[in-house]
């Protein structure tokens, strides 16, 4: 839970600036001045993890340079519809680099990572599948609907999607691992259970090794 949770917020800040456009921009109606402040949060991002010397990803890097290319198009042209496609650049790139078989694995704890690892590769393959899915919704209602059925349909999209995939790729992979931990010949069991640090070897038997 705390991996899932870093991740939503590390993807909260890459989409902040684009956040902070639509948020700006059905109050004011103003593309213009919503893309303005857009790249400016998006310049400032990057520019507070310079001043604390952090780690600046090629994903923040290409984030920045949508959130300038777009917000140029927007004020050159004065249509928002150029800051809607940030999201499925993003979506696209995720989608790729979810492909790759076992990506999952490192935010798995010790013991699911021993019994379902192969579970996990293929929740992975699903997340892959909702970034391409929600890639194309994105371009759909981009070119197809007004400002405020995109910016409604991709929210409620957004958070349902990732919410209940998130909830059955969970349980998918505890009751997998609960099922083949039980499984298990009582011997292998217990030395599995005490090698993921789910349980201490009681001092009588360290004892007596």
């Amino acid at each position: 839970m705390k991996a899932f949770l870093q991740t939503v917020r590390l993807l909260l800040s890459d989409l902040a600036s684009s956040l902070l456009f639509l948020l700006l921009f059905s109050l004011t109606h103003n593309a213009a001045l919503s893309a303005c402040l857009g790249m400016l949060l998006g310049l400032l991002q990057i520019a507070m993890q310079f001043r604390r010397r952090e780690l600046i990803e090629v994903m923040e890097w290409l984030s920045l340079f949508l959130v300038i290319a777009s917000g140029t198009a927007t004020v050159l042209t004065d249509d928002p519809r150029f800051v809607l496609f940030k999201p499925i650049a993003i979506y696209a790139i995720i989608c790729i680099v979810m492909l790759r078989r076992g990506w999952m694995n490192r935010y798995l704890p010790a013991i699911a990572k021993a019994t379902a690892s192969d579970i996990a590769t293929y929740v992975g393959f699903a997340w892959s599948g909702l970034m391409f899915i929600s890639a194309i919704l994105n371009a759909y209602l981009a070119v197809s609907t007004d400002f405020a059925t995109w910016a409604l349909t991709m929210t409620i999209f957004g958070i349902a999607s990732k919410a209940i995939l998130s909830i059955a790729g969970f349980a998918a992979i505890w009751l997998t691992a609960r099922h083949r931990i039980r499984a298990m010949p009582a011997d292998e069991r217990e030395d599995l259970l005490i090698s993921t640090g789910w349980r201490v070897r009681s001092q009588s038997a360290t004892k007596s090794a």
